[in-house]
């Protein structure tokens, strides 16, 4: 079983690994399309007011380009521990049982606009970039979208996929995966997306899965296992799960 997550725009600092390496990144098929998007990063980082513009950047964040300068030399760390935001907050992986963190290493990917799709420790500095970020050389939904879903399709286990619909746009996964949506429950049994809580209900649900260890081989045994963990996962549209979380999150 593999759960694909999306990424955060915010990063953790620092970092007490070597430099990146792109040899030592999984999936390293993408290799070609990892060496543009640094290219076309590196490019735009030369310019303060093309980054600004291009990366959607505010006043205060002009340390993003700085970041994005140093890619080549900073240090790194594991993705699963450079993502910050909402949904990693929630994962809180620095806090995971070392068995659950071996599961997490083996079991979780995460989709970057910059990489292409991570293992949780994969060294990586940290950066800025976005899936709707625009870079010289070619648009990143371009660039990514071939070679990724070529990738997910090469999956011979089962794919839960907790992507937001901006990163599913830049590799779709193959009809067999399962996208995992997370909604709410009205009296009257009606369910709404929803987005805050979105994220916030796929870190826990992510932690819930890598804190059990269990490689589910199937979607019915992945929800007959929720059902016993308290945790409603049900079907929902064609090819999707609901993660129906209470009301009194929302």
């Amino acid at each position: 079983m593999l759960l694909l997550l999306p990424p955060s725009e915010t990063k953790r600092d620092g970092g007490d690994a070597a430099a990146l390496d792109l040899a030592a990144l999984s999936f390293p098929e993408l290799a070609p399309q990892r060496k543009a998007a640094l290219a076309g990063l590196r490019a735009l980082s030369r310019s303060v007011g093309g980054s600004m513009a291009a990366l959607g950047l505010g006043p205060t964040q002009r340390f993003e380009i700085d970041r994005n300068r140093a890619l080549g030399h900073g240090p790194t760390m594991p993705a699963l521990d450079r993502y910050t935001g909402v949904l990693f907050d929630e994962l809180d992986a620095p806090s995971l049982h070392p068995t659950a963190r071996e599961f997490a290493t083996r079991h979780l990917i995460i989709h970057s606009a910059l990489f292409g799709l991570l293992g949780a420790d994969d060294p990586i500095p940290a950066y800025r970039l976005s899936h709707d970020s625009r870079v010289p050389g070619s648009s990143l939904r371009k660039l990514w979208r071939a070679p990724i879903s070529a990738v997910l399709s090469a999956q011979s286990e089962l794919v839960l996929d907790l992507r937001s619909e901006s990163y599913v746009s830049l590799g779709p996964a193959p009809e067999s995966a399962t996208y995992v949506r997370v909604v709410s429950e009205a009296v009257d049994g009606r369910r709404s997306a929803l987005s805050h809580f979105n994220k916030k209900g796929k870190g826990a649900f992510t932690r819930a899965v890598v804190e059990a260890g269990i490689d589910h081989p199937t979607v019915e045994a992945l929800v007959a296992w929720a059902s016993g963990a308290g945790i409603r996962l049900e079907p929902g549209a064609p090819g999707e799960l609901d993660l129906v979380l209470p009301a009194h999150t929302t």
